[in-house]
């Protein structure tokens, strides 16, 4: 079943037995986009050069496992929000067994977030908007105090890499149109269904105007 249809106490729950899982056996439980996506990030910033010292936002962090990858490639300034403390706690414990100390973690509603929430060269979205723009309470205004936060949490110029499973390419620019530009779109896998081709996950890099 997808994630992304989770109330917030569910998410809360799921996170929950993550951590009891981790804290049990050591395991960071699932990654919902899997290691492919992480590459796929992580391979956009080394071909552009983005520099080591970036303040790079990973939004609806979760289990913090793409932080740790980011460490991994060298990236030192890194920040980790969700609103579920469980998600929190269990990156917190991911963090500790890396050895990344360096590693930011915060529990925030990035629709309300906190002042400081703001002047990042990067903000990463795996499945976080997608989660909010399926909120059966008023998605739509959701998804509009998601761009007013992230046109804040970012810097003019500065990158914004979104992987969806529920919007296409055409959506998601209509969404962030005001405040961002396309780069570009990022290749994922495609699957054939019915003799159609289409692509399960959309990838974008949008660059704040």
């Amino acid at each position: 079943s997808s994630p992304f249809f989770l109330s917030n106490s569910s998410w809360d729950a799921a996170y929950e037995r993550e951590l009891q899982t981790f804290q049990d056996i050591g395991d960071t439980g699932e990654i919902w986009f899997g290691e492919e996506s992480m590459v796929r990030i992580i391979r956009w910033l080394e071909k552009h050069k983005v520099p080591l010292d970036s303040s790079v936002l990973d939004i609806g962090t979760g289990n913090g496992v793409l932080l740790v990858e980011l460490a991994k490639s060298g990236y030192m300034n890194l920040t980790g929000i969700d609103y579920s403390p469980s998600a929190i706690q269990l990156s917190e414990k991911v963090r500790e067994k890396e050895g990344m100390s360096h590693i930011k973690l915060k529990v925030e509603d990035f629709l309300a977030p906190s002042a400081e929430l703001s002047g990042f060269d990067i903000c990463i979205d795996k499945g976080t908007f997608d989660a909010v723009s399926l909120d059966p309470s008023d998605a739509v205004g959701k998804r509009k105090l998601y761009v007013g936060s992230l046109c804040r949490a970012l810097k003019p110029e500065g990158f914004f890499l979104i992987t969806s499973c529920n919007w296409t390419k055409e959506e998601l620019l209509n969404e962030f149109r005001e405040g961002f530009e396309i780069l570009e779109e990022l290749p994922t896998p495609k699957f054939c269904f019915g003799g159609r081709i289409g692509n399960s996950v959309t990838a974008l890099v949008f660059q704040r105007k």
